[in-house]
């Protein structure tokens, strides 16, 4: 059996993720790791069983054995690297954002339809057992037409810092971050609707909270209390142009009483649904509302799981089995969304879309 010849680009927290899942895909041969810390390269190397260690990209995006690659670098990075990859004739798949403009994001979608190759964007909750469960309900009519979601992925204290607290490398804060997962979580349930215009809102108050005592959060490789450029929250009500609404708030920090409130709510004319963080359909029967709960191993999203089934989605697709459920398009779409909460807060006005 023929196997596909992947290699990773980056690799920091995130890639392990992928790495893990390509370690151990049957159809995979994990080829080649870049990183520019070469003693990074090589340890990952040879924790996941790869062959090559390289420190520059364009060496291994000129190796001809390479087939597949997943972008897992800076934010900022994502762009260049996807089109660069494309232009060497390889499949991607790059990590959430696609990009921190529109324009950047316009040009990658142009490199797509130019190579021929094909473009996966990290949208990992789509892959998650309850949203693709929710996902047959809905396709099947069962919650009728889905006009109103409402997500929150609040932090109390939860800024990692290092670059994802730089607004250069990370393109903003929590919208980018975790904002991005339950935005195209939604919109994805909803059908990936065309935005119509963008109210948002985002907010600079607290900082990093880095002062704060007894209380220990995740931090990135590079932390560093003293840099952070980034909004300590943000909100949002976005429409779309087919009537439907969704209203979403996220934060890094957060004088809040919970640890988290993670919540994600998608409702229809015939039925609802809460998918984060417990699985619930509502319906009615018999002039009854009822609360129905799927009997499934992962009701609530689950991390690695999640990312074997977009790496298998991933390798499906670049074998010629399946089509992405994430392709460059919805990456364009979420770009658009982003930034445009970005803008209505700092001009203070809604954005509206042709």
């Amino acid at each position: 059996m023929t196997k596909l010849k992947v290699a990773v680009i980056g690799a920091g927290s995130i890639s392990d993720a992928h790495l893990t899942s390509y370690m151990e895909h049957p159809e995979v041969e994990l080829y080649g790791i870049v990183d520019m810390n070469e003693e990074r390269a090589r340890a990952a190397v040879q924790k996941y069983g790869a062959k090559v260690a390289f420190t520059d990209y364009r060496e291994m995006l000129a190796d001809p054995q390479v087939e597949a690659v997943s972008i897992c670098t800076w934010n900022n990075t994502h762009g260049a690297l996807s089109i660069a990859a494309l232009e060497a004739g390889k499949h991607v798949l790059c990590e959430k954002p696609l990009c921190t403009t529109v324009e950047e994001a316009l040009l990658v979608e142009e490199a797509v339809r130019r190579s021929g190759k094909l473009l996966m964007v990290g949208f990992v909750r789509r892959f998650g057992t309850n949203a693709q469960v929710l996902r047959r309900f809905i396709d099947a009519g069962d919650l009728g037409e889905v006009y109103y979601a409402k997500a929150s992925y609040l932090r109390r204290l939860g800024n990692p810092g290092g670059w994802f607290a730089d607004k250069e490398r990370a393109g903003g804060g929590p919208l980018f971050d975790i904002g991005i997962h339950v935005i195209d979580l939604c919109w994805y349930l909803m059908g990936r609707p065309k935005v119509k215009s963008v109210s948002g809102n985002t907010y600079k108050k607290l900082g990093n909270r880095s002062h704060i005592k007894n209380l220990t959060f995740y931090k990135a490789a590079d932390y560093d209390a003293s840099q952070n450029t980034v909004e300590d929250m943000a909100n949002a009500l976005i429409r779309f142009e087919n009537g439907a609404s969704l209203m979403v708030d996220v934060s890094f920090t957060l004088h809040a009483k919970m640890k988290n409130e993670f919540a994600v709510k998608i409702f229809g004319d015939r039925g609802g649904a809460e998918i984060e963080p417990d699985f619930c359909i509502v319906s009615e029967k018999h002039d009854t509302i009822i609360n129905v709960t799927p009997q499934i191993d992962h009701p609530s999203f689950e991390f690695m799981d999640g990312f074997r089934n977009e790496i298998d989605h991933f390798v499906q697709a670049c074998l010629g089995r399946q089509e992405v459920i994430s392709p460059v398009g919805d990456g364009v779409e979420l770009t658009k969304i982003l930034c445009a909460i970005y803008e209505s807060s700092e001009k203070g006005i809604e954005i509206q879309f042709g």
